[in-house]
This record gives structure tokens, sequence and C-alpha cells, in this order.
């Protein structure tokens, strides 16, 4: 074949990588970037969400948005949650490093840790209904130890603690099978040379295995600060959102179907989507990923 031929055809068929994209492109753009766009329309308007006619009113729905201090008040909701996702993965490191040694049953902990995540959230929020309520599961087991009942989902001093510890036994599963993955990838002369140099598995982990799955720890960060910031499930089916467990996302619900406030809740949640896309960018900035050599 020719020079010329082998050049028409590498012309010819330029555009083949883009037919095995075209069909998760397409789902891309339909089912994420219209329905952002939609939103963002939305939120120009005073629609209600049930009349054909929709006003444009400009930004008066984020004047609306930010001069209403209480529609705000329900991120400290999110402090909770944030703490949570701290223990999280905490307890989601530990788990992964003990796990990826040679423990004995280490197959079935994985799988009972990991079990969690796979349960459907609605199901998770109907039975830690009944772990929660006063003469339950917990309250029965505190009071072998003497402790008395208590609130805990009717108390707003203990409900959002009681809530985001559900979350933490939830995802906490996600987060150790990622770290798993990640510690497996480390060559096993790593761990050769630092048992020689007489390292504990303290130091192994800080010094081998630390620096070593730091880009999955930034990821399980972000993903901690934004599923903080945009909780739902849990709170919803467990509380409704009372006694203080309103978070963000529950309160823009409500404005949309509630009070019949579209076009608010679209700016709402176009907010939560610049909050959540800015806390992204701060932490990348203020941890960038690193190539982490090893050899």
């Amino acid at each position: 074949m020719s020079s010329l031929s082998r050049r028409r055809t590498r012309r010819a068929w330029w555009f083949t990588p883009w037919l095995y994209l075209l069909i998760p492109l397409v789902l891309l753009v339909v089912f994420t970037y219209i329905p952002v766009v939609s939103m963002f329309s939305y939120s120009l308007t005073d629609w209600d969400g049930l009349s054909p006619t929709r006003n444009f009113v400009g930004a008066d729905n984020y004047v609306d948005l930010f001069t209403r201090p209480q529609l705000f008040q329900v991120f400290w909701v999110s402090l909770f949650y944030l703490a949570g996702s701290v223990v999280q993965i905490c307890l989601a490191l530990y788990f992964a490093t003990v796990l990826s040694f040679n423990t004995r049953l280490r197959n079935l902990f994985k799988g009972i840790l990991f079990f969690p995540y796979l349960i459907n959230g609605v199901a998770i929020g109907f039975v830690f209904l009944y772990f929660f309520q006063p003469g339950g599961t917990l309250d029965t087991v505190l009071k072998a130890f003497g402790a008395g009942p208590h609130l805990w989902l009717g108390n707003p001093h203990l409900v959002n603690t009681s809530l985001a510890g559900v979350s933490v036994w939830r995802f906490m599963g996600l987060n150790m099978v990622l770290f798993i993955g990640a510690i497996q990838s480390i060559p096993p002369q790593l761990y050769e040379a630092a048992a020689l140099d007489g390292a504990s598995r303290w130091q192994q982990f800080r010094y081998v295995i630390a620096p070593s799955i730091r880009p999955i720890i930034s990821l399980s960060a972000i993903l901690a600060v934004s599923g903080s910031l945009s909780v739902f499930e849990i709170p919803f089916i467990m509380t409704g959102g009372s006694n203080n467990s309103e978070t963000f996302v529950i309160q823009t619900i409500k404005l949309a179907f509630n009070f019949n406030k579209t076009g608010l809740a679209s700016a709402a949640a176009v907010v939560l989507l610049a909050i959540v896309l800015l806390v992204t960018w701060v932490q990348r900035l203020l941890f960038p990923d690193e190539r982490v050599e090893q050899s």
C-alpha cells in the first residue's frame, strides 16, 4: 500500500474512536448537561412546577435566596456529616490496611463491611428507624450497661449525630474497597524493604502505604465533602427534616414540591452545585494530585 493510500485510510478512519464514545457522550449530555441548563433556566423564572407559563424574573430568586439567612442555616447540619466522613475515612483506612495483609477470614470481613453499601438507602432508613426508636435495639443494648433510653431521633442535640452515624455505617465499606484496591497496587518490594529496615506496621502505613495511596485519599475527601453538602436520603426517610435535621437538599425539595416554588428551588440547586464545585476546586488547589513513583 502506498503512502498516499495509507494517509487516506487514516483520514477516513479518524472518527472511529468517536464512534465508541458516541453513546456515553449522548448519555452524559442528555442526563447531565441538559438538565443542568434546564435547571438554570428555571431558576430565572417564577415557575411553580405546574402551570404552563413561566414568567422571567432574572436574578430575583437568587436575591431572595441570599437575603434569607435561614435558608443557609441548614448548612450547619452538614458539619455533622462532614465530621462523620472524617471518622468514616479513618475507619476505612484502618480496615483496608488490616485486611490487605494476611488476616484470617479477611475475605469474610471484607464482605461484611462492604455489604451495607449494597443495601438500598430507603431500606436502611426504615431499619434504623426501629434501631433508634425509644426502647428499640440501641436502647436495649445500652440498658445492659446501665444507660437509660434516649430520644435519638427526637432530641435536636442527638438526631444529627445519630443520622451521621448511619451514613458512616453505610458508606464506610465503599471507601474501604477503594483503599484496598490502591493498597494492593503497591509493589511488594516496598514492604520487604521496610520489613528489612525493621519498620513496624504503623511505620509501614505512614511511610509506604499513605504516600502511595494519596490520590485515592484525596478522591475520598472530595467525595466526603460533596456528599456531606448534599445529604438527602437518610434524613429524609428517618426524620423528614424535623428536629433540626433538615439538610439543604431536603429544604430544596420542600420548596419545589411542598410550596410550589420550583424557580426558587432551582436557584437553590444551582447555588449548591456552585458550592460543591468551588469546594472541590479549592480542595484540589490546596492538595494537588502528585504523581507517586513506586519502585
